[in-house]
């Protein structure tokens, strides 16, 4: 009687590392590289304007911007029921994903456990870091600049209604912000104050560019660097 109950007991500390060791955070996913485009130049001029003449002229200039970058794409994966070490006891192939979120940050380390809203000092540290102004017209102040958003779970840690956020367009143009806005891109935090973009995954949605996406967001850029900002990616299936 005896044995059996140490085996019990044995048995059950293994089940709870089990499940301690499965517990559901962001993973990092594999990234599969599909097109980079940006918007071309083109010239500008005028050969009619007569010798001895003053011509008055308006100019329009729609401008990259190289102080973001986007990303966009489609989520494919499972979810499983695994161990410390990736292997599964069970897992179920999702296909197209249709709910969760993508994760993207200058930091690779983020702690999962403890995520909040991002405050003024994570994005201030983000501006400096990249060489933005805050007072810029394209800063991140500027571009996440509202706080209505749909909720969100990282893990079992639930983000509520109120972090700095924004919508990238569909079909090239803006969006109505609030809870029923596609494409939503939240601001949030670890407690170390390491900022993480995420957005929602949307299954097939069609975005900026009437074409369906999973995703899309944007990320802050150092214009002046030579060499592009690194970022890591997490994506949580929902």
């Amino acid at each position: 009687m005896k044995a059996q109950t140490k085996w019990f007991f044995i048995g059950l500390i293994g089940l709870l590392i089990l499940s301690k060791l499965a517990f559901a955070l962001p993973s990092a996913p594999g990234i599969t590289y599909h097109s980079n485009s940006t918007a071309a130049s083109g010239l500008a001029n005028r050969s009619m304007d007569a010798k001895g003449t003053i011509t008055t002229v308006i100019l329009s200039a729609n401008q990259q911007d190289y102080k973001w970058k986007a990303y966009i794409g489609n989520v494919t994966g499972k979810v499983a029921l695994a161990d410390g070490s990736a292997q599964s006891i069970y897992d179920w192939n999702l296909g197209t994903s249709s709910g969760g979120e993508v994760y993207v940050s200058r930091f690779s380390n983020i702690n999962w456990g403890n995520i909040v809203c991002a405050d003024q000092a994570s994005i201030d540290t983000e501006h400096t870091a990249l060489g933005i102004s805050g007072l810029a017209a394209d800063s991140i102040n500027a571009t996440f600049n509202y706080t209505t958003h749909k909720a969100l779970t990282v893990g079992t840690n639930p983000v509520l209604n109120g972090c700095r956020s924004s919508a990238t367009y569909i079909t090239g143009a803006p969006q109505a912000m609030g809870p029923a806005a596609f494409f939503q891109e939240v601001l949030i935090k670890d407690n170390i104050g390491h900022m993480v973009y995420t957005t929602f995954i949307e299954s097939a949605h069609n975005g900026f560019d009437n074409q369906p996406h999973d995703f899309q967001l944007l990320v802050a850029e150092n214009e002046s660097a030579t060499v592009p900002t690194t970022y890591f990616f997490w994506v949580e299936l929902g």
